[in-house]
């Protein structure tokens, strides 16, 4: 691999379909027109670049798993490592709302 393709796939480790999941979601939230598309791309564009895939997996997972009923969603809602993970996302998202909204 050289230099270039292994600088880019560095910051881009984010795979395809997680990339289109956030787009997806995001443009259920904020219309489905071409502009929230551009924004929506732009904004995960952001989170990519702020965050690791794997915290953001990690985030995503707590969040999910928040929902649940009972002392196993009890325990992704009061972790520690958890409401970390979702923190560092919140800002993420907050930075991408900022520059691309």
């Amino acid at each position: 691999m050289n230099g270039v393709v292994a600088h880019a796939a560095g910051v881009n480790d984010y795979p395809t379909t997680a990339r289109a999941d956030y787009v997806f979601g995001c443009m259920k939230a904020n219309g489905e027109t071409q502009r929230s598309l551009d924004q929506c791309s732009c904004s995960v564009d952001v989170v990519a670049s702020l965050l690791p895939y794997d915290r953001y997996v990690t985030a995503e997972t707590v969040l999910s798993m928040a929902q649940v009923q009972g002392n196993l969603g009890g325990q992704f809602r009061s972790s520690e490592q958890a409401t970390s993970a979702v923190s560092d996302l919140r800002r993420a998202q907050a930075e991408a709302e900022v520059r691309c909204f």
